[in-house]
């Protein structure tokens, strides 16, 4: 769910623009680019961004950059924030399910990325909701 380009769109990408595609390489040092709006590369998007940790099954690791309001300050940062997931295999009743935990890192201290920071917050829960919608019924979330 992600590092499949075709399993991370319709949950990550697809509900937020019926256009953009994903172009991941699930290995350390591949790339974990998201288009937003396939027209305009260089906005709204993760481009050049790299995996940086990969344990299928337990954990990803990828450099973030920002959307077009932030690009300014956050595509040039050095390091760019960084995104890890943590997967958690447990059962739930009969069924096995897996939790999904996110921690987004590398925002700097002042205002701008204060507000960054705050609508990623709120970007990442409304992608976890696409998620999870997807994951309980795919017809549900496109």
């Amino acid at each position: 769910m992600f590092t499949a380009n075709d399993l991370v769109e319709p949950w990550l990408i697809k509900p937020f623009s019926p256009t953009g595609h994903a172009e991941i390489e699930a290995r350390i040092g591949g790339r974990y680019e998201l288009f937003w709006d396939p027209n305009s590369r260089e906005d709204d998007s993760t481009i050049s961004c790299r995996i940086t940790a990969i344990e299928p099954g337990k954990f990803l690791g990828f450099e973030w950059t920002g959307a077009s309001q932030f690009k300014h300050f956050m595509n040039t940062a050095d390091p760019l924030t960084h995104v890890l997931a943590f997967f958690i295999p447990m059962n739930d009743g009969a069924k096995r399910v897996t939790e999904a935990h996110l921690v987004h890192t590398g925002w700097r201290n002042t205002s701008e990325w204060e507000e960054a920071r705050k609508w990623f917050e709120e970007s990442w829960k409304s992608a976890f909701q696409k998620l999870e919608q997807h994951v309980n019924n795919p017809n549900a979330a496109k």
